[in-house]
């Protein structure tokens, strides 16, 4: 098998687990959203240690540790990725499996608006026009729900912002996973300690198998993360782009198929202004992108001594 074929197999396989992750957080129950975070933390460390022993990586951390900078930049991380956990397992276990689709389906938009603000990038005119057809869908569901979506919109600028600070930091997905749920164990321990003492912990209280799927949230959770590794190092971004929305199509049909969701009218016709944002903004990268390569090609081709 080549590489790419093995990227896509990679990456159809990091989406899946995204995609079906829903029907695993609800398997979760009695437990509240705090409890599976702060478990889906604990086991993560664990899991993601003993790879990096398995692979005898552990060194890494003695570089890392002289460098302050990018330890500041992986507690940032830390932040957001506990912030994009812990509402998308609250969207999940309050029945708002839709909006936490939303969520991801607006954050390839959400990733160009931080692109504008934050780096200050230029946008050509057909992304003004998916951000624009974006916004109406936010003004459309807003109308809808009653209230602006605050989770899928926290889940979108949450994860929009970790993957900023992730492509600055430049770590390999097990070692970033291991620095950054490290730094979130010790309090997610307290908590856990807490929650025991309290007597409302059902870690060990409940079925075994319950257990077991709270330990198993380590393997959940750091699985796809290094999948999608595999995938973003064997794939082009426009491929890897492409399947980014696999994930909150099978979230939505999760929501909708399988835990009866409502889908009034509004909020479908907000889904397909989400849905036709996104198709201007995929063509318009995949033009983009041709258009690149072949001026790559032709200034290839130009003799070095006429240029």
């Amino acid at each position: 098998m080549n590489q790419t074929r093995l990227g896509y197999l990679y990456g159809f396989g990091a989406y899946l687990l995204w995609g079906f992750f829903p029907i695993y957080l609800k398997l979760l129950r009695p437990a509240g959203p705090v409890e599976i975070l702060a478990h889906r933390i604990v086991w993560s460390v664990v899991f993601v240690a003993l790879l990096l022993a398995a692979m005898r990586n552990i060194g890494f951390l003695r570089a890392l540790a002289r460098r302050p900078r990018a330890l500041a930049a992986i507690a940032a991380a830390a932040a957001l990725i506990a912030v994009n956990w812990g509402t998308y397992i609250y969207g999940v276990n309050s029945d708002r499996v839709v909006e936490t689709a939303l969520g991801y389906f607006i954050n390839p938009l959400v990733v160009v608006l931080i692109g504008v603000f934050v780096l200050r990038e230029r946008l050509r005119p057909a992304q003004w026009a998916a951000l624009g057809v974006g916004g109406l869908a936010v003004a459309v569901l807003t109308v809808d729900y009653g209230r602006l979506p605050w989770l899928a919109l926290v889940l979108a600028f949450s994860f929009a912002g970790y993957g900023l600070v992730k492509k600055r930091l430049g770590l390999p997905a097990a070692e970033g996973l291991f620095v950054e749920s490290a730094v979130l164990a010790l309090p997610a321990l307290a908590y856990l300690g807490w929650l025991a003492r309290q007597g409302e912990a059902t870690f060990g209280h409940g079925s075994a198998g319950h257990t077991v799927l709270l330990v198993l949230a380590g393997a959940a959770t750091a699985i796809p993360l290094l999948l999608f590794a595999g995938a973003a190092n064997r794939l082009p971004l426009t491929g890897l782009g492409m399947l980014q929305y696999l994930a909150p199509i099978l979230q939505l049909g999760c929501g909708v198929l399988v835990f009866h969701e409502p889908m009034p009218p509004a909020r479908l016709a907000g889904f397909a202004l989400v849905w036709l944002a996104l198709v201007v903004f995929t063509v318009d990268a995949l033009r983009h992108t041709r258009r690149t390569r072949a001026e790559a090609r032709a200034a290839a081709l130009v003799p070095a001594g006429t240029r």
